[in-house]
């Protein structure tokens, strides 16, 4: 028992002591829309969401700056042959004198650019953008150049003279304002903004590795053990024990996970997880339910005991079919590397077929065993009702 509670502390400390959360965790849109991931750019006060969808090689984007207290413009590009200013196709959002926004697309040819209303060389649609609360927020869906996850983004701003977007500033953030950006990790070669990305990397690894090692092994195999260990006579009351350690111990890494997932959904209202969230949180309250009922457990010749078997391992099977979906939401959502999925489907794959080969040797002992309880009374008369009789005489 001490040992996985150590574990656990371990974790747990090193997730609260990552580095501070990121603000574009925090955000919530007014419009109710929600993206998958997001990243603090390191200048300009600027931050972009996204949600990736690999089968159309598509990103739903939505860029914001903050800060807007007067007419500006602002722009988010995505550059497919370099990583500075020139070559850049971009969305840019002006903020009219009047109020009003004005959102299309530019072509960045040049260092003099006036950024003038041009298409791009990749598909842009649902262009559209916002100003409120000193913000402008640029929102779109690219088809990303080449089926790239990886890109080279520049974002700007600057001032506006005749409702025309005028020179931005060419020193400090402003010529700073660039980084690669990785769509299905998030990491970013910006100093700035990988800090708060890898944190939140870093404690999303945390939460998985929790939740795979408890509900997604150790409960399994809890249930193994209870199944077929018990069927061997001299296994009694080991196997029980063998039982009751393992499924608490993952109860207590689950409970830890679990917690670590919730931080990280509560941290980041503008990234919402819903079904996996939902799992967890059911997850969590039968595996509550199974820890009580085992204080509740009759005694073997007791008449309720049948009713609490069958409600103990109905709940302990919906537990195991619910933490293996839940596993591979939370696989699709960090997007490891496959050979950890491909790890864990091992895993699974090899704890199903044990379970398998265990159910076939253990019917098979107990078919022989109560065949050799129900044969007449042998030479030896060691079995039968005929043996018993004997002892009795």
């Amino acid at each position: 028992m001490l040992r996985p509670i150590l574990f656990c502390s371990v974790l747990i400390t090193l997730f609260f002591s990552s580095s501070a959360q990121s603000s574009c965790q925090k955000y919530a849109f007014t419009s109710n829309k929600v993206f998958s991931a997001c990243s603090d750019l390191p200048q300009l006060n600027s931050f972009l969401h996204w949600t990736y969808n690999p089968s159309s090689g598509t990103a739903r984007i939505a860029y914001r700056q903050t800060g807007i207290t007067s007419s500006r413009w602002v722009a988010w590009a995505i550059n497919p042959t370099s990583t500075g200013m020139v070559g850049s196709q971009a969305l840019v959002a002006l903020l009219k004198s009047d109020g009003t926004m004005n959102v299309y697309t530019s072509s960045v040819d040049s260092y003099q650019t006036q950024l003038q209303k041009g298409e791009l060389s990749f598909d842009v649609s649902d262009l559209s953008a916002t100003h409120s609360n000193n913000e402008i927020v640029i929102f779109a869906t690219v088809t990303l150049p080449n089926n790239s996850t990886t890109v080279n983004q520049v974002w700007q701003n600057g001032p506006v003279s005749n409702d025309a977007p005028g020179i931005h500033a060419t020193s400090g953030s402003n010529v700073q304002s660039m980084a690669t950006l990785n769509l299905l990790s998030g990491a970013s070669a910006a100093s700035g903004a990988s800090g708060a990305v890898s944190s939140r990397l870093r404690k999303m690894n945390i939460h998985g590795v929790l939740n795979v090692v408890s509900w997604g092994i150790m409960m399994p195999l809890g249930v193994i053990i209870a199944r077929y260990v018990k069927v061997f006579e001299s296994a009694d009351p080991a196997w029980f024990y063998l039982h009751v350690t393992c499924q608490t111990s993952a109860y207590i890494i689950g409970v830890a996970g679990w917690a670590t997932g919730m931080q990280l959904g509560n941290e980041s209202p503008g990234v919402q997880q819903t079904v996996h969230r939902t799992i967890g949180i059911l997850l969590f309250s039968l595996a509550t339910l199974q820890v009580f009922a085992l204080f509740l457990r009759p005694k073997k010749d007791n008449k309720y005991r049948l009713y609490w078997n069958i409600y103990h391992h109905s709940i302990g099977y919906t537990i195991i079919i619910l933490s293996i979906i839940n596993i591979f939401k939370g696989l699709d959502i960090l997007k490891p590397a496959n050979k950890w999925e491909q790890s864990y489907i091992g895993i699974i794959v090899s704890l199903g077929i044990a379970a398998v080969l265990l159910e076939v040797y253990t019917w098979t002992v107990v078919l022989k065993r109560k065949k050799a309880e129900k044969a007449p009374v042998g030479t030896n008369g060691f079995y039968g009702y005929g043996a018993r009789t004997q002892n009795v005489v």
